[in-house]
């Protein structure tokens, strides 16, 4: 099951669950892969962290680009066909900061309470470079964060955001992501709905 593609690192790590195609650049760091599910067709750049929780997700058709990192020990969701260009910070956990507790993960329990929460990007949506996501954020099917911008609550779908706090300029059309979607599920997926492997296609797909 496991596909080895211009990364070595997907025959050393162990996961929960991976599939076919999948690229994981060998300066990449993944704690917890244990704990990771991975669809088809992903690629993780060099310089990509991520410190999977209890549960990181990534679905298939998903690009992270360099210099991101995934921190905060809660749940991590990419479903299908979204992206993170570089340099993201995306955040599924928190400190209390209002005094009830010591911060910061030198410090054990009970003195330090960290607050693991979730961060769940939905299909079609797209994270512009430097952008910071906090704890307990949804960023809505199809939407886009832009670059420098910082998410600090639910983003709307099919919505371009901006900004800091992020905020919505327009909306985005779907139509015919839709249908660029639906086909290639028909070029790319058997009658079973199962995913062909670069190998396996046609030259004109591969």
């Amino acid at each position: 099951m496991m596909t080895n593609g211009t990364g070595n690192l997907v025959d050393s790590l162990e996961f929960k669950y991976i599939g076919e195609d999948i690229s994981i650049y060998p300066r990449a760091r993944i704690l917890s892969p244990e704990n990771m599910v991975i669809g088809d067709s992903v690629i993780i750049d060099d310089f990509v962290f991520i410190m999977g929780g209890k549960s990181t997700a990534l679905g298939s058709f998903i690009h992270i680009a360099s210099f991101t990192s995934i921190t905060g020990g809660g749940e991590f969701i990419m479903e299908d066909f979204s992206g993170l260009s570089g340099g993201i910070r995306i955040y599924t956990g928190n400190e209390d900061y209002l005094g009830g507790c010591l911060t910061n993960p030198a410090v054990p329990f009970p003195y330090r309470i960290p607050i693991r929460s979730y961060v769940h990007i939905r299909k079609h949506a797209i994270i512009g470079a430097n952008a910071v996501i906090l704890p307990g954020v949804e960023i809505g099917e199809g939407a886009v964060v832009g670059a420098n911008s910082l998410v600090t609550k639910d983003i709307k779908p099919w919505t371009i955001n901006i900004g800091s706090p992020s905020h919505i300029i327009r909306s985005r059309p779907s139509a015919r992501i839709y249908e660029l979607e639906q086909q290639l599920r028909k070029d790319l997926y058997d009658e079973c709905g199962k995913y062909i492997p670069k190998c396996k296609r046609p030259q004109s797909l591969a």
